[in-house]
């Protein structure tokens, strides 16, 4: 550092500087809350949790929450069929404004990441065909938005958000984790 800079910084930490012009940081600070419903999805093909919360500025309402469980007997094609449907007739019943799905996230397993991309792709293509705007969160960013921790477990996923909805007991985890979504989503959006 140069002794102009070093004299500059030295007026400036003493406030001898140039004054800044003066900014209005409530501006910068405010975010039009979400209001309206969003649909959370956490896709699984054999246990997709679904949530639908209702946001009115700052206060949540879990209207219904669910998981899609398809037993093994199910064929790996009748269960993105029922995901499909299943999530087509929660659009259409509850018109949701916005839908919130977990981002594709890293798995070393091509299978599992294969089965995964399509339980999510039959879920999205029910919402899509409807015209609803859907926004994907990785999970560390649901976490962090919820928990305020994005490496929380799901436990401590599923209190958090019994506690912050006044539920009175957590939820299954895949309901929590879609409920999670659609609550990150509420929180985050800059509309």
């Amino acid at each position: 550092m140069n002794s102009r800079s070093r004299k500059l910084w030295a007026q400036h930490l003493a406030g001898q500087g140039k004054k800044a012009l003066p900014v209005d940081s409530s501006a910068l600070l405010q975010k039009k809350p979400f209001v309206g419903r969003i649909l959370g999805i956490d896709p699984s093909l054999r246990g997709t949790g679904l949530a639908v919360l209702e946001c009115k500025g700052s206060t949540y309402q879990l209207l219904h929450s669910e998981t899609l469980k398809l037993t093994a007997k199910v064929d790996s094609v009748d269960c993105l069929g029922r995901i499909h449907q299943t999530v087509a007739g929660l659009v259409d019943l509850w018109k949701p404004r916005h839908v919130s799905c977990e981002a594709t996230i890293y798995v070393q397993n091509f299978k599992t990441a294969q089965i995964m991309g399509s339980a999510k792709g039959a879920a999205i293509s029910a919402v899509a065909i409807r015209g609803t705007a859907v926004f994907e969160y990785a999970p560390l960013r649901v976490k962090q938005a919820v928990v305020g921790f994005g490496r929380a477990s799901k436990e401590q996923m599923s209190l958090t958000l019994s506690q912050m909805l006044g539920l009175g007991k957590p939820l299954p985890f895949d309901q929590s984790d879609a409920l999670g979504l659609a609550l990150c989503h509420a929180l985050t959006w800059q509309g």
